[in-house]
């Protein structure tokens, strides 16, 4: 029996723009314009002969016929996504997967050509992120980010390692300074990072030490206040993670260590067997396991 259904692209039009609520948004998520998305929305109409949508274009209402058609449409999708992903599961083929831009670059780039030796196969194509992103709504088969300390293991959410905390500075100025405990950190400039304001009062929080963490340079992100910290422009407070490598290199050096804070690294990926999303969550997890504690 033929099925009579209207064009597949209208219907996905539809379905994101019924589910987002903005035309807008629904051309981001499937690479459109927003006109096109319209233009897709009418021709639905059309094929349907009743209106889905009501109201004004800046704040469009779902008609009781566009509420009707939306949960069923967007459970249809979302089987038809979970059978195609099972036909590509093999091996062959690219996982996308996001984390946090200073992580990516000093953390995960520098470890990934293991992977790729053990499974050329396979393309990881990287994305960068402020925010963890939203595994049910976006493109991604796995999300590096940040959980409280306690969080426990499941089939969607793998614990990597448990965040450590301390000032890193150049060689250069720790030995002009001569850092023994937290209050020698006073008279030197301290370098900030605005994605983590409150860096240095929770360090110090920790530590028992009370001096001034107010003012000095603030970087938009944690690459550059690490950058700024090698070049010898201040102290920053530093996971252990995104420094470890330059501590072994001597670009950077800790006096005072690291302490375990209230965050731990997890990897939240999705669901069911995943032949290339399993064997990525495995490498990753060993990797976490063989890094070094300071």
């Amino acid at each position: 029996m033929t099925r009579r259904l209207p064009p597949l692209n209208a219907l996905r039009a539809f379905e994101a723009a019924a589910r987002l609520g903005r035309m807008t948004a629904a051309a981001e998520e499937l690479s459109v314009t927003p006109g096109a998305i319209s233009r897709q929305v009418r021709q639905l109409e059309q094929a349907l002969g009743v209106p889905l949508f009501e109201g004004t274009k800046n704040k469009p209402q779902l008609t009781a016929a566009g509420a009707s058609l939306r949960p069923a449409l967007s459970a249809a999708l979302d089987q038809m996504e979970a059978a195609v992903r099972e036909v590509r599961s093999g091996e062959a083929g690219m996982l996308d997967v996001s984390c946090f831009s200073t992580f990516t670059v000093k953390w995960l780039i520098p470890r990934l050509y293991g992977f790729n030796a053990l499974h050329p196969e396979t393309e990881i194509r990287l994305s960068a992120a402020e925010q963890a992103a939203d595994l049910d709504r976006g493109r991604h088969d796995l999300v590096i980010t940040v959980a409280e300390r306690g969080a426990q293991a499941s089939a969607t959410l793998l614990p990597l390692f448990v965040e450590r905390l301390g000032p890193v500075m150049a060689p250069a100025l720790a030995a002009r300074a001569d850092v023994r405990k937290p209050q020698d950190l006073a008279v030197l400039p301290l370098l900030h990072t605005r994605t983590r304001p409150d860096a240095w009062r929770t360090w110090c929080e920790s530590r028992g030490a009370s001096f001034p963490v107010q003012g000095g340079p603030a970087f938009e992100h944690y690459y550059f206040t690490l950058e700024a910290a090698v070049g010898g422009l201040g102290v920053c407070i530093a996971p252990w993670h995104l420094v470890m490598d330059d501590l072994r290199a001597g670009r950077l050096v800790a006096p005072l260590g690291f302490d375990e804070s209230a965050y731990q690294y997890v990897a939240l990926r999705r669901a069911g067997a995943h032949a290339r999303l399993d064997s990525f969550c495995g490498w990753l997890q060993a990797q976490a396991r063989e890094m070094p504690v300071p």
